[in-house]
C-alpha cells in the first residue's frame, strides 16, 4: 500500500497471523484497505507473522522507506498470548535495530474492544432470532491457548455476549491447547433433555482452516446428535466494526507509548 509518498508522521503497521487459507489471506488484506481509508493520509503497510507474504519485517520496511519515524504496531490478534507478549515484538525488535531512530509503539490485542464485542453480540443475535431460547444453547468457541489470560479473556468476552443477549443457555468452549475443547462441549450440550438446537459462534476474525475446522466438528456433532438441529455462526470478517477496534487501539497505544515498545 504505497503510492510513493514519503510521511514525517507516523505510519499503521497491521500485523497478521497469517493463514494457508487463499480466502484468509485476502480478507486480510480486504481488512487493510478497509483501515486504510479510516486513517488516510496516514501509510498503512500489511505484514504477516506467517504462512503467507509480505512479512512484518517487509512491512516495518516499507513504512520506513516512506519517512515513517514512529511505526504503530497493530497485531490483528484478539486475544494476548505468544504471538502478540513475544514473535511480534522480538520481530520489530530487530527491525529497530536494523533502522535506528525509529520509534515504535505495540497496541494491545482487540480483546472486548467494545466494537468487538458489539460486533459478535450481532454475528450471534442474527443466528438466534428465529430460535426458541428455551430449548436453545450458544457455544461460543475460541480459538485456545496455553496462556492463562487469553483463556480468561475468552471465558469473560463469552459472559460479555451471553449477558448483553440475555441467554439462559451458553458454554465456552476452545479449539485446541485449552479445556473444555470443542466436540466435548457439544455432546455434553446435545445430552441435555432440554436441548434441541445448538448454535455454535466461531470467535475468529477471518476466513481460514480453523474456521473450517470448527465447521467439520459441528457436522461431527450432528452426526453424533441427529435429533438436535446445530448451526454455525460466521466469524467477525474484514468489516468496519473490526477496523474501527483496530485503529482505536493502535491511537491508544501510540498516545500512552509514543516511544519504543521496549
Amino acid at each position: 500500500m504505497s503510492d510513493g509518498h514519503e510521511f514525517a508522521e507516523p505510519g499503521l503497521l497491521l500485523a497478521g497471523h497469517g493463514t494457508r487459507d487463499p480466502a484468509g489471506t485476502s480478507q486480510f488484506f480486504e481488512l487493510g484497505r478497509v483501515i486504510e481509508s479510516l486513517v488516510d493520509p496516514k501509510p498503512v503497510a500489511c505484514g504477516l507473522l506467517e504462512f503467507q507474504q509480505p512479512s512484518i519485517s517487509d512491512a516495518f520496511d516499507q513504512l520506513v522507506s516512506r519517512g515513517c519515524r514512529h511505526i504503530e504496531v497493530a497485531p490483528l490478534l484478539l486475544f494476548a498470548a505468544g504471538h502478540a507478549k513475544s514473535d511480534i515484538p522480538d520481530i520489530i525488535a530487530q527491525c529497530v535495530q536494523r533502522h535506528p531512530g525509529v520509534t515504535t509503539s505495540q497496541s494491545r490485542p482487540l480483546s472486548r474492544h467494545s466494537a468487538i464485542v458489539e460486533l459478535a453480540a450481532s454475528r450471534i443475535a442474527t443466528e438466534l432470532s428465529e430460535c426458541d431460547l428455551d430449548h436453545t444453547s450458544l457455544v461460543l468457541v475460541g480459538r485456545g491457548s496455553y496462556d492463562p489470560c487469553a483463556k480468561s479473556d475468552m471465558r469473560v468476552l463469552s459472559e460479555v455476549v451471553a449477558r448483553r443477549l440475555d441467554l439462559k443457555h451458553w458454554e465456552t468452549a476452545f479449539y485446541a491447547m485449552a479445556e473444555p475443547r470443542l466436540p466435548d462441549v457439544l455432546d455434553q450440550v446435545a445430552a441435555s433433555p432440554t436441548i434441541r438446537r445448538v448454535v455454535v459462534y466461531p470467535h475468529l476474525l477471518l476466513q481460514g482452516r480453523l474456521y473450517d475446522a470448527i465447521d467439520r466438528q459441528t457436522n461431527e456433532a450432528k452426526e453424533r446428535h441427529p435429533s438436535t438441529d446445530f448451526q454455525l455462526c460466521g466469524y467477525l470478517g474484514p468489516v468496519d466494526g473490526v477496523a474501527h477496534a483496530v485503529v482505536d487501539r493502535a491511537e491508544e497505544s501510540s498516545r500512552s507509548s509514543p516511544g519504543s515498545i521496549s
